[in-house]
């Protein structure tokens, strides 16, 4: 039987990003169907920005990111990145090929390897455009497509619906009614989806 999880992530969260191809395998191998809802850390529900973090947690995560990052296969430039504009709007090229039925994984992985990896500026729109029409997508129609009323509606009822459910950081997977925070809690999501719940 098809499962629904409900997808939660900011394709400026290197967290997202690390734990991306492990979740998608997840859905696919457990027949998962899922509904993706990108937005930024939800401050009112608890959501802090790593730059609002002392000095020592910046430190103890970014030691933890890269831990993860060797775990899961990626490489992370986490140091001498240059300055880069916010990444949030390279959202709107995700919403756009989700909502026109495309494959809007493949526009995610595009998008964040190159920002985690190869630290490119993705919040600038010429750059975000290259990037995916690198990877076999229509980047102008995407860029296009940003300003669009029902792209630009889902970017903000993503929020509204991640802050109702109860999410602040990212990723999140909502399954059954039960929320999963971080990809390091997919063997629980996984254990759920076969039928432990918690």
């Amino acid at each position: 039987m098809t499962k629904s999880v409900e997808y939660f992530f900011s394709i400026g969260s290197p967290w997202s990003y690390i734990g991306f191809d492990a979740f998608t395998e997840l859905a696919a191998k457990n027949d998962v169907v899922v509904t993706p809802y990108l937005t930024t850390v939800v401050e009112e529900n608890g959501g802090i920005f790593s730059r609002n973090r002392p000095e020592i947690r910046r430190a103890y995560w970014t030691r933890d990111l890269k831990r993860w990052a060797r775990v899961r296969g990626r490489e992370l430039r986490l140091e001498h990145r240059p300055e880069l504009s916010d990444p949030a709007p390279a959202s709107l090229f995700v919403i756009a090929a989700y909502l026109d039925g495309q494959d809007w994984i493949g526009v995610v992985r595009a998008l964040q390897h190159a920002f985690w990896s190869e630290a490119r500026d993705i919040g600038k729109a010429d750059i975000r455009e290259a990037i995916v029409t690198s990877a076999g997508f229509d980047g102008a129609a995407l860029l296009r497509r940003q300003a669009d009323d029902d792209v630009q509606n889902k970017w903000s009822a993503d929020r509204v619906h991640a802050r109702d459910s109860g999410v602040f950081g990212f990723p999140s997977y909502v399954y059954d009614g039960e929320l999963y925070w971080g990809q390091d809690n997919l063997p629980f999501l996984e254990r759920h989806l076969r039928g432990d719940r918690p």
